[in-house]
């Protein structure tokens, strides 16, 4: 699996989500690579997933993502997913597929307006994506967040209709931000869009403490490698 990892200006997860392809996933079975792609590039490349990461695209200086999602490198992005291609927002890449309109919904200040920094309880609700099919149903996921405007909102009939298309990927199992139904991921309509707000790129590595963010990207491995879902 080759993976494009896009670099905004103030992007900070970039690298973490290389090493996690690079290091982490790509070892004796796993065959992984990623590369960065910037921001004002026309094409994605010959890849077969796309990373947009965390961080401060722009310095989220009008609203989280409402900048990037004006990078010429979106065009692309979206054309890549169009066709198919997997995308995986993370945090700030979440905030960015959301202005950009590859997901429903917005992402608006934390409740109790306070930045959230630190290790969460994710339960998987759908294993019927290429994001989660090595995971087990309501498997909890021991991830961390680092986000100010993370807390998802929308209006019910698109609550309903996620819920009703199997659509939500991820909840939390703490209230950390507020998000309507607790909601902490959610997949596009072809299934082949991620957008959640805790980090899996940085619970790859048992020196995290966490290695349960490998599952996800060793689902996006069989994928893409296999072209179904893990079993």
């Amino acid at each position: 699996m080759k993976v494009g990892v896009v670099v905004f200006p103030g992007s900070n997860c970039d690298h973490d989500a290389w090493y996690a392809i690079n290091q982490n996933l790509n070892r004796p079975g796993h065959t992984a690579s990623a590369e960065f792609i910037w921001h004002d590039a026309h094409s994605v490349g010959q890849v077969d997933a796309v990373i947009l990461p965390g961080g401060f695209s722009y310095g989220d200086y009008l609203r989280c993502g409402a900048i990037a999602r004006f990078s010429p490198v979106m065009q692309a992005v979206k054309k890549f997913a169009a066709d198919g291609g997997l995308v995986l927002g993370i945090c700030n890449g979440f905030q960015i597929l959301v202005e950009a309109g590859l997901l429903p919904g917005a992402l608006i200040r934390n409740a109790g307006l306070k930045f959230v920094c630190r290790s969460v309880g994710l339960q998987t609700v759908t294993t019927n994506s290429p994001f989660t099919s090595a995971l087990q149903p309501d498997q909890v996921l021991a991830l961390p967040v680092a986000h100010g405007e993370g807390q998802f909102v929308a209006d019910d009939r698109t609550l309903d209709q996620l819920e009703a298309e199997d659509r939500v990927a991820f909840r939390y199992i703490d209230h950390c931000n507020g998000s309507m139904r607790d909601i902490a991921g959610i997949l596009s309509s072809g299934r082949n869009v991620l957008g959640m707000m805790p980090h899996p790129e940085r619970a790859c590595d048992p020196l995290m403490g966490s290695t349960a963010g490998l599952g996800i990207f060793e689902s996006m491995l069989a994928y893409t490698q296999q072209g179904v879902l893990v079993k």
